[in-house]
């Protein structure tokens, strides 16, 4: 039969929409079901301010009577994303058929060519800010919170479709060793550090105080790279609203450096842990679960799901500093946490400053994703 293409619109769609990745991956090796709640706080357009910036439509594909994929088409109204288009498509789910797959990104491309553009770039769900990329390494890695997956055959059909790399992005593995865990001079001790470096804890009954700076923080360090898109105040304070509910006390902390805020760090338990048997569903019953296991749970796994140091330090000795500094003060929370496998990324492939410290630290290469593009006009 043929695909049939269909725009997600009214809640019935937009519920399909969020749904199928666990209806076609369900009991794949590596998936692990988000809960719905939070699928719809991130595409819903009236839930999240990054709906704002872009002017967006969802799809959704049916075959044989069968939900069978999606795709999002999206573009920046004013921002430009550095050295790349601001014609994207993103949350690219679809079962093994190049019919399929052929048909949803037909449509994302129609729709922006539409609208104007001649490159389209993805997949960013639904911003180089959350979720990007199509996994080409790692598919057996454990499942990690708020990073895709999809399963082998995807980066082949899209491939098929004509779309070539633009970019890959890295996600490392840190196994946490007892070496770690251990009592050891640290930076921070020697005389000339001593008094000019201090380590904060970020302050979560206050965090609308802290989100300022992190926001600066992270829009500076981060404003060279390829595809960058400023984080806006609003988009970050939409997310940490709901992170700090799940973040450890000590699971964010800020380097200060002569009394300035000069790099920050916010690691999040991997809920997977403790989401497996709910599928996805937190309604009616999933909600004091979920609540007791975060209070309780001994956690064996986390993410440092953001980072950032100012540009000014970078590829400076004194970034250096701060960096090791940031590193250590990780080894240091590890001493009263349960973790035991850190995932940081991602990290741009040609982004070297960044990956020769996590390379050092003994982390290594956890998942590869790639971010494609191509041509839309001839």
């Amino acid at each position: 039969m043929t695909v049939e293409i269909i725009p997600v619109s009214g809640i019935g769609k937009f519920l399909a929409f969020c749904r199928i990745p666990r209806q076609i991956y369900k009991g794949m090796k590596g998936f692990a079901s988000p809960l719905d709640a939070e699928r719809w706080t991130a595409f819903a357009p009236s839930l999240n301010p990054h709906f704002k910036l872009v002017d967006s439509q969802a799809f959704i594909a049916k075959k044989d009577g069968k939900w069978v994929g999606r795709i999002f088409a999206q573009i920046y109204k004013e921002m430009k994303p550095v050295d790349t288009s601001p014609a994207q498509f993103g949350c690219l789910d679809a079962i093994d058929d190049p019919e399929v797959v052929k048909a949803l990104l037909g449509a994302a491309e129609e729709w922006l060519k539409a609208r104007g553009a001649d490159v389209i770039v993805g997949p960013f769900s639904p911003s180089i800010n959350t979720e990007m990329g199509v996994l080409v390494e790692g598919f057996d890695a454990l499942p990690m919170v708020f990073m895709p997956w999809n399963p082998r055959y995807l980066p082949g059909l899209i491939e098929q479709a004509g779309y070539h790399k633009a970019r890959d992005v890295i996600s490392y593995r840190y196994q946490v060793r007892e070496s770690d865990r251990e009592s050891k001079g640290s930076i921070m001790s020697r005389p000339e550090w001593k008094e000019r470096l201090k380590i904060r804890t970020l302050d979560l009954k206050h965090l609308e105080s802290e989100a300022p700076i992190i926001v600066d923080i992270f829009n500076d360090g981060w404003a060279e790279n390829w595809g960058f898109v400023p984080f806006t105040l609003e988009e970050f304070l939409s997310v940490a609203n709901g992170l700090k509910y799940v973040m450890p006390e000590d699971g964010g902390f800020m380097v200060e450096l002569d009394g300035v805020p000069q790099a920050f760090g916010i690691v999040l338990p991997n809920l997977h842990e403790i989401l497996a048997d709910l599928d996805g569903r937190l309604f009616p019953f999933g909600v004091p679960k979920v609540i007791s296991r975060v209070r309780n749970h001994n956690f064996h796994s986390g993410r440092l799901v953001l980072f950032g140091i100012r540009r000014a330090l970078h590829r400076k000795a004194i970034g250096g500093v701060v960096t090791l500094a940031f590193i250590e003060e990780m080894r240091r929370r590890s001493r009263s946490l349960t973790i035991e496998h850190v995932e940081f990324g991602w990290v741009l492939e040609t982004n070297v400053g960044m990956r020769r410290p996590i390379e050092l630290s003994g982390a290594e290469v956890d998942k590869v994703l790639r971010v494609y593009e191509k041509q839309l006009s001839v």
